[in-house]
């Protein structure tokens, strides 16, 4: 949008703008015994109070004014946020004195960080841009940190929305680095046949079938709070780059493989989340790593049956050239070990079988550390941005044993459960300590109001949530 989405709420501000009376469905019956105006505008539009429902209209002032229906719910949220940035018509609006009581001031910056989220549009390849939406007034105190939230979300999703042929290896590394360089961060990149020269083989055998301007690389960037001692938590975020993915050898089929544009949703998420935390300066050391390749398909292309090095030493063999995701990250966290981290995050478009198991919008995690699980349930619970952790089920470990090698990237077929098994393939290689998995879809395949179709931001906000808590202050 040209024009601010916020705008600062001021007596002027207060004056000019429309207001929004959020409503619950059981203080629906009650608001129009008061104001009666209401009644037949509500009858007409069949509106109740129900959750995600709006009727406006001209008061006798000539103001605009609108019923926003909360349902069940008594409070503003932030899933309400951006369903009211669908639903509200263009103009400035404000929410009504009483609403704003309801809300400290970080309450009001994550539903006016999703007021703006729900006023995302991807245009990057449209001749005619989108129109200007609503605008909302908030204290003048909640537009940075809506703004911060807001800005991480649209990182990610433009990055997943764009297709591949604007966004290889290549271009996914020049995105990290411009965040990088907006916060003062080192960003270093392995590419090519470097990879093998520095002991990344994984990645570097994932990524060798594709054109050379495509090649595979490991980026890097590493960042330090304002307030961080030498000594200051090591946190790393690891993201799963598949800029694109065919399956390699074993092929997808059209329809698998017309999303694959979205294989590089890790690493969009982490690289979102490490804006998150630079952007909040949280004291601590960051690692932000990002292992991008394209998985083609070539005479060069690893194959069925092929055994595979990796940074840690582990040979892997190749049951299925379309499990890549995990053997890219297997170098990954091989590489966050060797820096000693307090907490280890990966985000990765890892498995079809999370979807099968909890659908598009429920992100499953997983960890063995307790203390980071109940911190990860209650961040999701704060945030609505809904997380279930699922189990590293150890008897399952027995399916990734090989024949020939230390283990392999397809777990036989008795074990079933295809987001456990990779899961617990990723554990081999993850750094002692804490650290959690998040298996993620990165995409909404449904249009909603505020939630366009395409390229969907999830986890991020339940985990800038937690890092806050667990590191926001200065270590003493």
């Amino acid at each position: 949008m040209s024009e601010p989405a916020l705008i600062a709420l001021s007596e002027a501000t207060e004056a000019s703008c429309g207001r929004v009376r959020p409503v619950s469905s059981a203080a629906f019956a009650a608001l129009v015994a008061r104001e009666p105006a209401w009644t037949p505008l509500a009858g007409f539009q069949d509106f109740a109070g129900q959750a995600g429902r709006l009727v406006a209209r001209i008061d006798e002032t000539g103001r605009p004014e609108a019923l926003f229906g909360l349902g069940a719910a008594e409070s503003l949220t932030p899933l309400s946020g951006r369903t009211l940035a669908g639903r509200l018509p263009p103009g400035d609006w404000m929410l009504a004195p009483e609403s704003l009581a309801q809300f400290d001031e970080d309450q009001l910056a994550r539903f006016a960080g999703a007021f703006l989220m729900g006023l995302y549009g991807f245009d990057r390849f449209r001749s005619e841009k989108a129109r200007p939406g609503p605008r909302l007034a908030v204290p003048i105190g909640v537009h940075a940190e809506a703004h911060r939230l807001a800005q991480a979300a649209k990182l990610a999703r433009d990055l997943v929305n764009r297709p591949a042929n604007d966004l290889g290896p290549a271009e996914l590394e020049a995105e990290a680095r411009l965040v990088a360089e907006r916060f003062g961060a080192r960003a270093s990149v392995v590419a090519g046949e470097a990879l093998l020269e520095q002991g990344y083989p994984a990645i570097h055998a994932v990524g060798r079938a594709a054109a050379p301007a495509r090649s595979p690389r490991l980026i890097e960037i590493d960042w330090a709070g304002a307030d961080a001692r030498p000594d200051a938590p090591r946190l790393v975020i690891i993201g799963k780059g598949v800029t694109f993915d065919t399956g390699g050898l074993d092929l997808k089929p059209s329809p698998s493989m017309r999303l694959m544009k979205k294989d590089m949703g890790g690493a969009a998420h982490a690289l979102a989340l490490a804006q998150m935390v630079m952007a909040r300066d949280l004291p601590v050391r960051l690692t932000l790593l990002i292992p991008a390749v394209e998985n083609a398909v070539s005479g060069d292309a690893m194959r069925p049956g092929d055994v595979l090095a990796t940074r840690k030493g582990l040979s892997v063999e190749i049951g299925n050239t379309d499990a890549e995701g995990r053997l890219i990250l297997a170098d990954a966290l091989t590489r966050a070990a060797e820096l000693s981290p307090d907490l280890t995050v990966d985000l990765a478009t890892l498995t079809g079988a999370a979807r099968i198991a909890l659908g598009p919008e429920v992100i499953p995690f997983y960890t063995d550390d307790e203390d980071l699980a109940h911190e990860m349930d209650l961040a999701a619970r704060e945030t609505e941005d809904p997380l279930w952790r699922m189990p590293l089920v150890n008897a399952y470990d027995e399916a990734l044993e090989s024949d020939i090698a230390d283990l392999k990237n397809d777990s036989d077929a008795w074990a079933q459960a295809g987001s456990i098994t990779a899961a617990l393939f990723l554990r081999r290689f993850a750094p002692k300590g804490a650290w959690v998995h998040l298996d993620l879809f990165a995409w909404n395949p449904r249009k909603l109001p505020g939630r366009p179709a395409g390229a969907e931001v999830q986890a991020i906000r339940a985990l800038d949530h937690l890092l806050a808590r667990r590191f926001g202050a200065a270590q003493t």
